[in-house]
């Protein structure tokens, strides 16, 4: 992780937007946007990955991130931010085109594949195969015009 003004208020921005929520595993969430955050080596696509997911999952508006960080960090969040509705894989193809969304969302897929994370919770194999097959997909596509 960078350590810089700029990620130290997004790694507090993080803590406090996903304060109480936990994962499948019963891990603190917020876990997850640092382990991404982790892997990143400049300061942007730190500050991205710590706040990648606070749009899409809490209460916090891109209007709150747009009121804290620079537009380079706001403009990737927002392409990361999938609604839900609309088409994963066309989600995928969108945010490709910003340098800091897709190797975000690398290390997102990356993670989310990662089935140690779900040992010992109850998951049918329908479900496990699903998720290799949408992962693997959306990974796809991110290579595709690298």
């Amino acid at each position: 992780m960078i350590y810089t003004p700029m990620t130290i208020k997004a790694m507090r921005f993080a803590y406090r937007a996903h304060e109480g929520q936990t994962d499948q595993s019963n891990v603190p969430y917020v876990f997850h946007p640092y382990h991404l955050a982790e892997q990143m080596d400049d300061e942007i696509s730190c500050t991205v990955a710590l706040l990648h997911d606070v749009v899409e999952d809490t209460e916090f508006t891109l209007e709150d991130l747009k009121a804290e960080f620079p537009a380079v960090v706001t403009d990737a969040v927002a392409l990361l931010t999938y609604d839900g509705e609309s088409d994963y894989f066309e989600y995928v193809r969108n945010l490709r085109q910003n340098y800091f969304a897709r190797r975000v969302k690398m290390a997102d897929l990356t993670h989310n594949s990662d089935e140690t994370r779900v040992d010992g919770i109850e998951i049918s194999e329908e479900k496990l195969r699903y998720w290799r097959r949408k992962y693997s997909k959306a990974r796809a596509i991110l290579l595709e015009h690298q």
